[in-house]
């Protein structure tokens, strides 16, 4: 019996979780947000806005560590395209033109921002069970994923 009840706890916490999820990613703009990430070990904030044509953008908003050792502001020196290499590194946009996949239920349709790295990959997003946006870069064959807690 205490099997049997265990089993059912499991097998409850598995739908429960499932259904959080799905409920987050059958609404387009439920990625709408303030959120707060790390990369490697530089902690940022980053907002998910929507525009008139249904895409989505998200932008750096506030970066742990935006100023070098002399105190000037930390500019995206790797981007690739050279005019967008003045931009201070706490407003970076990391994604734009995202789009809800409604068959899929999920976001893609556009490629994320490394400004680490300087690249840009191919980028999928949904929310976990426990709420936190996963976002997945894919670039030649290798991904690597990165979760975002949404901020209240």
């Amino acid at each position: 019996m205490k099997k049997i009840l265990i089993f059912m706890a499991f097998a409850l916490g598995i739908v429960g979780g499932a259904v959080a999820q799905n409920t987050l990613n059958n609404r387009a703009d439920a990625i709408v947000g303030t959120y707060s990430g790390m990369q490697g070990s530089d902690r940022f904030r980053a907002k998910i806005t929507k525009f008139d044509d249904g895409t989505y953008r998200a932008q750096i908003i506030w970066l742990e560590h935006d100023r070098d050792d002399k105190g000037n502001k930390i500019l995206d020196k790797k981007n690739p395209d050279k005019s967008l290499r003045n931009i201070p590194a706490d407003r970076i946009v990391l994604f734009s033109g995202l789009r809800y996949n409604a068959k899929e239920h999920r976001w893609d349709g556009t490629k994320i921002y490394d400004p680490q790295r300087g690249i840009r990959a191919k980028m999928t997003a949904e929310f976990m069970a426990d709420g936190r946006l996963k976002i997945k870069g894919s670039l030649m064959g290798i991904s690597e994923s990165v979760y975002w807690t949404r901020e209240k």
